[in-house]
């Protein structure tokens, strides 16, 4: 059963807060597809935009792929990442690269991962020496 715009924009608005960052972005993609399909595509842009960068930076490949190709119906294309990271990294360096990435230090990834210290650092050594030598 399919929602309405309103259904949408409030699922958008009650996970705003929350870290329920999957269940934010295809509520994101879920409202763009819908606005698109109402020939509304430009409305939908930003949507299907703000979906397919939180299912990247979450390093969910799958929906990332999925987000990516909604936009491309509207006739915009979403932006590629690079190879790089998506090639060479493993889920779990990438992962880890993107929360230090936003400021989070070693420890407080190790305590939101369930790891230790040194295998935050230790992944870290391994980004860098690939992003160093790719």
């Amino acid at each position: 059963m399919e929602g309405t715009g309103n259904d949408y924009r409030d699922a958008i608005d009650r996970l705003t807060d929350t870290p329920l960052l999957p269940y934010r972005a295809r509520a994101h993609l879920l409202y763009g597809a819908w606005l698109r399909r109402r020939g509304r595509r430009q409305d939908g842009r930003p949507r299907l935009r703000t979906a397919h960068e939180l299912f990247s930076g979450a390093g969910l490949e799958a929906f990332t792929r999925r987000a990516a190709d909604e936009p491309r119906a509207t006739g915009e294309t979403a932006r590629s990442r690079t190879g790089f990271a998506r090639d060479q990294l493993t889920m779990r360096e990438l992962h880890i690269a993107r929360l230090v990435a936003t400021g989070a230090t070693s420890k407080e990834v190790a305590s939101r991962l369930f790891i230790s210290p040194r295998t935050v650092d230790a992944h870290l050594r391994s980004v860098y020496r690939k992003r160093a030598h790719p």
